[in-house]
This record gives structure tokens, sequence and C-alpha cells, in this order.
């Protein structure tokens, strides 16, 4: 097959214009194309009066018609090439009696994205994985979530956190990332989706997203898979500690005492199993704090935000809810920017720690909430923990984790209890307005936040939300990303606070193999130990992982050549 990229159509084309563009391009007669597949659709909206949809194009050629023919004619085009093998094949498999001996299954902890992909790998290996899950089944977990949403009711092991399918079931859904993917296992990603239930569309568009809903019987498709596969998912299972032996990873404890001996062990965390990480710490597996950042969330009317990036083209079917990508650099050093932005979404509780209060945004599939809202954050590094005065002495791998939980701990205080968030007008905030001056009623701008919002002080010098440093950054930026969408710094848009799970605050350092570079068979993963970044990225990392523990338990290189 060949490949077409940078195909450039109307947005309002005929439903029929693709093909005869097709043939055109390749300067060939109808009779001689096949067929053809919608690889990528994406758009260019830089001209918001002229918005332009652009396809990469998978084209079939008619029999008798050679593609080096038709390449040698377009020589030189980078646009037209031969279409790469997105198919993902296993690199090995595990012979029928592998077990046969008693050997120790491998181990998976933690249900999130990375955790799924990890397991399903391993259970499409003939590996047959545990995977314990701290928390509980999707549809359990969702009633648990909402319940404290509703009722200001927190279960610290079934949350926004905690609980299959992990935090991004109750995000966006977005399934898009930067990372590098020279095996397109991007694609095995969506293609697992698309046959768990997630629309065709995803595999073509070029800002996939499902939503939460859709995400819940999606992740109980995949389980099932992996059950079906001989794998084994235990639900509410923590661990509390680890066994280790001569640096090689031999078993793990359980919060009933159960001891479980394994060899091979992904851990799937994500970025809040925060007793997790201090227990690992204390068994002396190798960490690192690294960066992240922290700020609020903003909210603002949808349609402000599909006017300022479509133009007279907002509201049209295929552009949908507009979304945004900001960045400004501050004159005190720091980078502010929008993370997570949901469009047509809400602002929702993510807090797993009682007293403390935590933002994150979501969206449904539809995205046709009113709000637009996204996190403006902060980035941070380590000898930041040292400069606020949270701990002293040389840097510890869990200094972020109490950074975190300082902030966390003081959005409660400013939301008076019972999980109410602090938040404040955008006006009054970057005119640094204080006590009296502060208004205490919303405007245009309802937040969407559950259990709800206290409008209050969120930079008070010294006794703000967050640090100063990063209060002064965000007051800074707003203006400035008004420049770039008109309407950004509105004055009854709502900042809510804190947005503090932006990534993990540690890393487990990992060598080529995967392996914890101090405890053999231990193989950190995904968000939580420091290797990704949403949806894709994780469930990317989960794969190569579960790849390179099938290469060191069957003894083949394959994966790693």
């Amino acid at each position: 097959m060949l490949r077409i990229t940078e195909l450039r159509l109307p947005l309002d084309h005929a439903p029929d214009a693709l093909r005869p563009a097709i043939v055109a391009r390749l300067k060939l007669r109808d009779d001689q194309l096949a067929d053809f597949t919608v690889f990528r659709r994406a758009y260019d909206a830089r001209k918001k009066t002229a918005v332009v949809l652009i396809y990469t194009i998978d084209c079939q050629l008619a029999e008798g018609v050679g593609e080096a023919e038709v390449l040698a004619r377009h020589a030189g085009d980078t646009h037209i090439k031969p279409s790469p093998d997105t198919r993902y094949k296993l690199v090995a498999t595990a012979p029928a009696d592998f077990y046969a001996a008693g050997r120790p299954r491998p181990v998976v902890v933690g249900f999130g994205p990375c955790g799924i992909f990890a397991a399903l790998v391993l259970a499409q290996m003939g590996l047959e994985p545990i995977v314990l899950e701290r928390g509980k089944p999707v549809r359990e977990r969702t009633k648990d979530t909402w319940g404290l949403w509703r009722k200001s009711v927190l279960n610290p092991e079934s949350n926004v956190q905690f609980g299959e399918g992990g935090a991004g079931t109750f995000s966006d859904g977005k399934l898009y990332s930067q990372i590098s993917d020279p095996r397109h296992l991007t694609r095995k990603v969506l293609t697992e989706f698309v046959k768990a239930g997630a629309p065709e569309e995803i595999l073509y568009v070029s800002k996939p997203h499902i939503g939460t809903f859709r995400l819940v019987g999606m992740v109980e498709k995949m389980r099932a898979d992996i059950e079906a596969l001989g794998g084994e998912i235990r639900f509410e299972q923590r661990v509390t500690d680890i066994r280790i032996e001569d640096g090689h990873v031999r078993g793990l404890t359980l919060a009933s005492g159960e001891q479980l001996d394994a060899d091979h062990v992904v851990l799937a965390l994500g970025h809040s199993a925060r007793d997790t990480f201090t227990m690992l710490h204390g068994r002396g597996v190798a960490m690192q704090a690294k960066p992240f950042s922290i700020g609020f969330r903003i909210e603002h009317p949808q349609s402000v935000i599909d006017r300022a990036r479509f133009g007279p083209n907002a509201g049209h079917p295929i552009l949908g809810a507009a979304d945004y990508k900001l960045v400004h650099h501050a004159g005190n050093g720091r980078s502010v920017y929008s993370f997570c932005m949901c469009p047509g979404g809400t602002v929702v509780a993510a807090t797993s720690e009682p007293m403390r209060v935590v933002t994150n945004g979501m969206s449904q599939y539809s995205r046709n909430e009113r709000n637009a809202n996204a996190g403006i954050v902060v980035g941070i590094t380590p000898q930041d923990y040292r400069q606020d005065g949270l701990a002293d002495g040389p840097v510890s791998p869990l200094d972020g984790i109490a950074f975190q939980r300082f902030w966390e701990s003081r959005a409660y205080e400013l939301g008076e209890g019972g999980y109410i968030a602090p938040g404040q007008l955008v006006g009054d905030f970057v005119a640094g307005r204080h006590g009296a001056a502060v208004a205490r009623e919303f405007g245009s701008v309802l937040p969407s936040y559950k259990p709800g919002v206290r409008l209050t002080d969120l930079n008070e010098p010294g006794r703000g939300s967050l640090p100063d440093y990063a209060l002064a950054a965000v007051r800074e930026a707003l203006p400035a990303f008004d420049k770039q969408i008109r309407g950004f710094a509105m004055a009854d848009a709502v900042l809510t606070g804190v947005e503090t799970r932006t990534s993990s605050p540690l890393r487990i350092p990992r060598g080529k193999d995967y392996q914890c570079v101090n405890v053999r068979g231990l193989f950190p993963a995904g968000e939580g130990a420091g290797y990704a970044g949403g949806i894709m990225s994780a469930g990317v990392d989960g794969i190569e992982v579960a790849e390179a523990l099938g290469a060191d338990l069957l003894h083949t290189s394959a994966v790693l050549a």
C-alpha cells in the first residue's frame, strides 16, 4: 500500500470528494485506485475563516498497477511513501507447560492504563499474570467516587485515583501523545480500545478521546479478555511490603497478610500511591525526586473558547468543542502552561487522602457541558521543597509528596472543610485583590466542581493557596494567555484550587532492560514510576515493560534487539 500525507481539503468538502483528490494527487485514473482508508484526519484552524482538513490516506492500487512505478513518478515527494506496517506482533509466546514446574507467575501491581496493557500483553504471551489492584472494580469504584462528589464522603481506597481503570477513567479520556513511537505501539493501544467498544473514529481523528462513561465498559471488557487468557485480577489487594533477597524481588505482602511469591513484578502504581512509595523507599528501592507542576483549574464558557479558536466555524460537528495548549515564561523564571484541557467538561474532586483538596478535569465523550476547563500550572523542581521550608537536609525522593500534601491541606483549610474547594474570580486574582475587595458571588461562569467552591483569596502573600512564586507566575500568565485566546482572562472566569497531581513527584530509575537499577525482577512502569503522562503513554509503557518482562522470563532477547 501507499501512504499520502498532508492531503488538504476544505472543512465542508463533499463526502465523495476524497477519492478524486487521492486519484489526482497520485496522478492515476480512477480505476487504478482499488481502495483507500483514512489513517488520520486533522485540521488546520490557523485561518479561522478557512479551516482546512488534513488527511493521511493509505491507498491500495488496482491489480496490475505497480507501486514502484507510482513511487518513482513521485520521487522526491516526501508526502507519498510506502505505508508502514502498524500491526502489532508478540515478541514471544510461552509454551503450554510453562508453569508445570510451579514457577511463580508475573505480578502486575496496579490496574490503570499501564497495568491494564502490561497485563493484557503478558496474557497474550501466555504468561497468565496476577494483577493486584488496591481499589474496587470500576462500577463499584464509580459509586464511591460519586459519594465524594455528591455527599462529601471519601473512600481512601476507592476514588478518582484508586480502582480499576486508574486515574484515566475519570478524565477527558484523551488518546493522543507526543511520545516517539517508531514501533506504532500507540496503534496497538487504540486497536485494543476499539475491540473493547471504543468508537472506530479514535483510529483516525488527530485528537481522539473517549470520556468516562465509555471507558467504564471498555475497562470491563479488557479485564474479561485478560481473564479469558489465563490472567487473574484481584481487587482490594493493597501491597504493604516487598521481599527482596540478594538484590532480586522474591515476593509481596498484602494488607490481608497474604504472602505472594513473585520473581517478576510490574510496578504500575499511578502517581498517588504515596504509602507504597514510602514502603519501597524504606526497603531501599532506588528513587529520585523529579520536577512536577502545581496550580489551579480554570473554567470558561466553552463557547468563548470555540469562538476564539474557530471563529465563524465554531460549533462545526467535525471540529467539535475546541481545546487549547498554552505556555508562558514568566519574569520570575517560572514556566506556566495549560495542562489536561477538558473541552465541555467538569472540574472534579480528585483527592485520595482525608482532609485534602485536589482538583482534576473530566469530560464525557460528547463534551457538551457548558464550561471548558484546564489546569493552569507552574513548573517546580525538587529544590523548591527546601525553599519553602517544608523539609530540612538533603533532598529526599519523598519530599515531593510532602510538598503536595502541604498545599492540598492548605486548600482544604481555605475551603473550610467538607472537601469544598477554594476558588477566586480571575479578575480579582489578576488584580491582586485581597480581603473585602474579593468577590464572594459568581458571575456568568458557575464552577462545576462538586461538592462545591468557596470564593476566597487564593493569592494572599505568605498565606495563599500556592507558593508566592507560583501565584505571581500565574497572575502574569493569565493576561498573556488572553492575547492568544480572547476572553481567557475574563473577569468572572473561575480559578479552583488546587491542582497538584499533574505527574509523579518521583522516578524509580530503570535500565535498558526496564528493570529497577538495584532490584532485579522489579519493573517500574507508567506514570507513577515517572515514565508516562496520560492514558496513551502509560499504555505504551505497559506494553514495553510487558515485553521486557516476557523476554527475561522466557529467556529471549527478541524485544531488546
